[in-house]
């Protein structure tokens, strides 16, 4: 009953790309949500940028995933590409740096597209809440294309 006047949170798409179901993402863990819930996007640009406002909590070593602690104690979780993490950092540069405050829009990751389509990996980014106990009513935004910083791919509300 009270759900009424908890807030909804918008997550905005990292990239531009072609958002998909993570049932649709061609890897185990991402597609059965044993990471985190949320959406995939089939990454169309060299850009990825927050998701949203928070602490940008950690950079992978290898530059191929970063997450974000938001204010609400939500944490996202945004992994570029699938198996990404075998090419040890070679195709992503690294622009924000880990530990300081982020906003929505803000570039934290470039991609050398090259690189990627050279060694065959797929660009499909998982973008997931990682903590699910956290929040409920995740509203996700699939079938659709998405332009970097703009458009809102998920909601939730916090518990």
């Amino acid at each position: 009953m009270f759900d009424l006047f908890k807030k909804d949170y918008s997550v905005i798409a990292p990239m531009s790309g072609r958002v998909l179901k993570l049932s649709e993402v061609p890897d185990e863990i991402f597609a059965n949500k044993l990471a985190g819930d949320g959406v995939a996007i089939d990454c169309s640009e060299d850009i990825v940028v927050s998701p949203a406002d928070g602490v940008l909590s950690i950079i992978f070593k290898t530059n191929h995933a970063f997450a974000i602690t938001l204010d609400n104690g939500v944490e996202i979780l945004v992994h570029i590409g699938l198996d990404t993490t075998k090419v040890d950092g070679e195709g992503f540069e690294r622009i924000a740096q880990e530990g300081g405050r982020i906003k929505a829009g803000d570039p934290v990751i470039k991609i050398d597209r090259e690189v990627m389509k050279e060694k065959e990996y797929s660009l499909i980014t998982p973008v997931l809440i990682a903590n699910t106990s956290r929040v409920k009513n995740i509203e996700v935004n699939t079938e659709i294309d998405v332009s970097a910083g703009q458009d809102v791919i998920f909601t939730y509300k916090v518990r």
